[in-house]
């Protein structure tokens, strides 16, 4: 067969199947051909460019961004999420509580173990926005987190917890102890506690970890718990390099955690385990916390970043 003859034919049978849309089969039944030739013949249309492929991507979908964002930082997934003011930290947590939704109720794997934090807008937007899971999948959801203090902030803890529990049709385990406690001896008596000592037993089976990105300044949310470092061991912390945290545990600019003696007073998910995780999703935006999820990336602390679109372009600037 001549060239040209080949190009001809190449041609029609590539407008039959993208244009017509007709199957190979048909193709090959209307033309004489086997489909096997048929398979060749389009493949060997995108080969000499007579078919070329467009992606037309909608208003608020940044597929680029994240691609960039899983290249620059070898994160697993990336999710961008559109806004339209990078100082409107409401605007933010509601399109990122959405978008972890949606992650989730399309990402659940069968006997999936659950970890999630207790303290952050962000999870709680996610867990207001997820749809039911239309069948039990065998998940168990495990508060990695402490959340028990004497603040009115108490039952979100366990609200997380449970309701994620309910909509993924699985069993909740509670992390019956606060966040922070008095003293690294302290700390050592709870974790002896049969019934925190259980849960804890629990982080090394966790295979989805739902946590949120804080700048060193705790957010609203956190400050109204209770479970809060004084002043005094703030600043103990900036000296140290803190920039961020996550799960209450600091790290500076790179990501590499600060080791101070506060850090022997959190009960719940240490950074080491964290990184074991196999998916490690941080959930965080906004201009305050940017160099904090910065940091996270950098250090591997989470592996999937969802985060807003103005946070996304600032990372690849950097």
């Amino acid at each position: 067969m001549a060239r040209i003859d080949e190009l001809r034919l190449m041609t029609r049978v590539a407008r039959m199947y993208y244009e017509q849309d007709m199957r190979q089969s048909e193709i090959a039944r209307e033309l004489d051909l086997s489909q096997a030739t048929v398979s060749r013949l389009v493949k060997r249309a995108h080969q000499e460019k007579i078919v070329r492929i467009t992606v037309s991507v909608p208003n608020g979908v940044y597929s680029e961004l994240e691609d960039a964002l899983i290249s620059r930082y070898g994160l697993r997934h990336a999710m961008v999420v559109d806004c339209t003011d990078p100082e409107n930290e409401e605007e933010i947590l509601n399109s990122l509580g959405a978008a972890a939704a949606h992650f989730l109720e399309t990402s659940i794997e069968p006997n999936e173990c659950i970890g999630i934090s207790s303290w952050s807008a962000s999870l709680l937007g996610m867990v207001n926005a997820m749809h039911q899971i239309p069948k039990a999948m065998g998940a168990q959801v495990v508060q990695i987190l402490g959340g028990a203090s004497e603040s009115p902030a108490r039952t979100q803890a366990v609200y997380l917890a449970s309701q994620l529990a309910a909509i993924v049709r699985g069993e909740a385990t509670f992390l019956r102890a606060p966040v922070v406690v008095g003293s690294e001896e302290v700390r050592d008596i709870l974790l002896n506690d049969p019934y925190v000592a259980e849960t804890v037993r629990l982080f090394d089976e966790v295979t989805l970890a739902l946590v949120g990105i804080g700048a060193i300044d705790p957010s609203p949310l956190l400050a109204s718990s209770g479970n809060l470092f004084s002043a005094e061991e703030q600043a103990v912390l900036r000296e140290h390099g803190a920039v961020g945290d996550v799960l209450l545990h600091f790290f500076d600019s790179q990501g590499r955690p600060v080791n101070t003696h506060l850090d022997s007073r959190v009960i719940g998910m240490g950074l080491d385990q964290l990184k074991r995780v196999k998916r490690s999703v941080g959930i965080a935006g906004g201009q305050r916390k940017h160099e904090a999820i910065r940091a996270a990336v950098l250090g591997g602390l989470v592996n999937v970043l969802i985060t807003d679109r103005f946070t996304a372009e600032q990372l690849l600037r950097d």
